[in-house]
């Protein structure tokens, strides 16, 4: 393992070639739900205009993954956000949020949905912050439960909103 330094961390978009590297950051950052490398693969392509890369020397240090709503194409819907250890705490995850919202193709994008669970602090902590730079209301409510979703096996999953919002992000 390496120390990162995250004011050297290049955002960009997603390439095929980081699918396989995004499969194992994912899987070394509980709580998140490991997915298929194809699942990845998916994401790194069909959804790259959606997503972020965060790399530095050459090690995939973070990844969000996102798609727009087919039937709301004015709402980003975050699927998993995941940061390499050594890139915890300096505000990568944030960044990558703005590099997402900040660009061009995404400029139709006025909402943003995730869903989080109850006990994940850190990731409601980032999603209230981004609302707040977004000056932007945000709400949360059921989604996905427990038991009748889930078969006991997995926490509910709270839906959060953001937005509408107009604010154009620095990157």
């Amino acid at each position: 393992m390496y120390e990162c330094d995250t004011d050297n961390v290049k955002l960009r978009l997603p390439r095929p070639s980081d699918g396989f590297a995004v499969f194992e950051l994912i899987g070394l950052c509980p709580p998140l739900d490991v997915n298929s490398t194809y699942c990845n693969l998916l994401q790194c392509t069909h959804f790259s205009t959606t997503s972020v890369v965060a790399e530095q020397k050459g090690n995939v240090v973070g990844f969000i993954s996102g798609y727009v709503l087919p039937e709301r194409p004015d709402c980003l819907f975050v699927w998993q956000v995941a940061v390499a250890k050594e890139a915890r705490g300096a505000g990568l995850a944030l960044r990558m949020l703005r590099s997402i919202l900040g660009r061009t193709h995404n400029r139709q994008v006025k909402r943003l949905e995730t869903t989080i669970t109850a006990t994940n602090q850190a990731s409601w902590a980032l999603f209230e912050r981004l609302a707040q730079e977004l000056k932007a209301p945000f709400n949360k409510s059921d989604f996905f439960d427990c038991n009748k979703h889930f078969a006991g096996n997995h926490e509910s999953e709270l839906l959060m909103q953001i937005g509408p919002f107009n604010a154009q992000l620095e990157v």
